[in-house]
């Protein structure tokens, strides 16, 4: 059986979410911390919220969006464990391609994410991740066993979509839908690693 780890990025692998830190830049960090906490308790739909965040976040230069992600900690447990299966360990993230390369660096494994290009300084938003595309993509190259780690509403269609779903709270409480949609509740990145060792 091949099995494959599907892993949500802000507040997942980070230890903290990535767009507030980027927001900080134009002292707009509560505003946006705010809406992105709405949009993960499933207030607001994630892609419109989305959107709206990076009309805001596009206008931080390119360089500097690169400079503050590649800052942001990660949980070393869970950035291990990824190291460790980087054949089947994967990112999943409505985040942007261009803003989290430093992390995808880091873990060295592939990102699922939202794409988007800069035009001169500007932002341009061209698709925006639906998560359950990359488990049915993951399914395609012969993954016969899908283990899906989220926190957030936007993380539901990939968590109803795997085999295995865990909602992990581990920078905050998972959202009510997270939980409903998992069979296991982690709170703490080596609990959740040795619980992946265990499956």
């Amino acid at each position: 059986m091949t099995r494959a780890f599907c892993f949500d990025l802000d507040g997942t692998i980070t230890t903290t979410e990535i767009l507030p830190c980027v927001a900080s830049e134009l002292g707009v960090s509560d505003e946006i911390a705010t809406l992105t906490r709405a949009t993960m308790d499933g207030l607001i739909d994630f892609e419109s919220s989305f959107r709206l965040r990076c009309v805001v976040l596009g206008q931080v230069p390119p360089e500097r969006v690169d400079a503050i992600v590649a800052h942001v900690p990660l949980n070393e447990a869970i950035l291990s464990f990824i190291q460790a299966h980087r054949e089947n360990a994967f990112i999943v993230t409505g985040n942007l391609d261009i803003w989290i390369r430093t992390i995808a660096e880091r873990c060295g494994c592939e990102a699922f994410s939202s794409h988007a290009t800069y035009e001169g300084s500007q932002l341009r938003l061209q698709k925006v991740l639906f998560k359950a595309d990359a488990v049915a993509a993951l399914r395609q190259r012969g993954f016969d066993e899908i283990v899906a780690i989220g926190d957030g509403a936007n993380d539901v269609p990939m968590l109803s979509s795997a085999d295995i779903a865990i909602a992990y709270g581990g920078v905050h409480p998972p959202a009510a839908s997270a939980r409903a949609a998992a069979q296991y509740i982690i709170h703490e990145g080596e609990a959740l690693c040795r619980l992946l060792k265990a499956l």
